[in-house]
């Protein structure tokens, strides 16, 4: 089984203000778990917490006899955590490239689980040039499989502006994973009518703020463009698939005049380009009709069973729906995620 969502964290502010050093280390910015709103009671899962009183995520060992000896997990695909959007990208640059290098020589190149661990590069998509070099930096790493990106943008990821990131993600042969951006930068409001007010309201409309995304992408022929381009929603939002394609297709196939740059019905984008990790929270649950939902829009071929290790909402495999068939299983929980990074396993998984 393979875990497509472990999500890190520096130890502590000051171990990334030392990894920083000047003139960064004594600049002002949020810490990951500064936000306007945050999850009622503990923020991470019970027993995530190391006994030195560090963040959770941040113990290799800690999380790594979680995931694979308790867990069974075989690998583990990592996806360093941030402090937000900052109004200077300068700055922000610096963090995620202190955050690349903590992860690489912390998690990837030490340690009992080194094997075992796979690395997301963050890259800032404000920054474009320095992201491309970023990517150049560490794509040939053999740990390294994946890019990061923030979910929480000030354009949609349609704009031409970010192809640069498309074609240096290419031209690396490494798929680009966009994910909820933790602390509070200078991000536009999760929803078209402002700030959430709560917790439940964010996460209630977070999902929908992957699928303008999507839809850009779609829309503005970037899969067109980039034939070998792979996009990973990271956070959940596979439940919005199939209802929003179906809009898309339903009102697109009459005006595909209008976008001669993308010529194909857009669920005809979806195969091969787009791919989901699970969200607790998502889909109809354990009910009869679970194993149909996941065949829609070919959902099977697209979503990754991800843990969100160490949040609050940690999943494990044992939340899955029990209506899903074997195949499916076995896609969720191991080949689907396989043949997107290049990871090779023995066997199929436990039924």
């Amino acid at each position: 089984m393979i875990d497509a969502s472990v999500h890190v964290f520096f130890p502590s502010d000051a171990h990334l203000r030392t990894a920083l050093g000047e003139p960064w280390a004594s600049r002002g910015f949020p810490t990951p778990d500064v936000t306007f709103t945050a999850s009622l009671g503990n923020r991470y899962a019970e027993g995530t917490h190391p006994e030195d009183g560090t963040h959770p995520g941040s113990d290799p060992e800690l999380a790594g006899r979680q995931l694979f000896v308790k867990q069974a997990f075989d690998a583990a695909i990592l996806h360093p955590m941030s402090v937000g959007m900052l109004p200077d990208w300068h700055l922000e640059t610096a963090i995620l490239s202190a955050t690349n290098r903590s992860m690489v020589e912390n998690w990837l190149e030490s340690g009992t689980y080194k094997d075992k661990f796979y690395g997301t590069i963050r890259v800032n998509p404000n920054d474009i040039d320095s992201a491309v070099a970023e990517i150049e930096k560490w794509k040939d790493h053999p740990q390294v499989v994946q890019i990061g990106l923030p979910m929480q943008t000030q354009a949609p990821y349609g704009r031409s502006y970010y192809k640069p990131l498309w074609k240096a993600a290419t031209d690396a042969g490494l798929p680009i994973a966009i994910h909820w951006e933790m602390g509070q930068g200078i991000t536009h409001p999760p929803t078209p009518s402002g700030p959430a007010r709560t917790y439940a309201q964010l996460v209630g409309f977070q999902p929908l703020t992957f699928v303008y995304h999507l839809m850009n992408m779609i829309a503005e022929g970037i899969f067109e463009e980039f034939p070998d381009l792979r996009i990973v929603f990271a956070d959940g939002a596979a439940d919005m698939l199939t209802p929003i394609m179906w809009r898309m297709d339903t009102f697109g196939r009459p005006h595909l005049e209008q976008t001669p740059w993308a010529p194909k019905m857009p669920s005809d984008y979806l195969a091969e380009h787009v791919y989901f990790v699970n969200g607790l929270l998502d889909g109809p649950g354990d009910v009869e009709f679970a194993s149909e939902w996941l065949r829609m829009t070919g959902k099977e071929d697209m979503l990754m069973f991800g843990s969100s290790y160490p949040d609050w909402q940690t999943a494990s495999v044992e939340s899955l729906p029990s209506a899903w068939t074997p195949a499916q299983r076995d896609k969720v929980c191991s080949r689907n995620a396989e043949k997107l990074y290049g990871i090779s396993l023995s066997s199929p998984v436990m039924q």
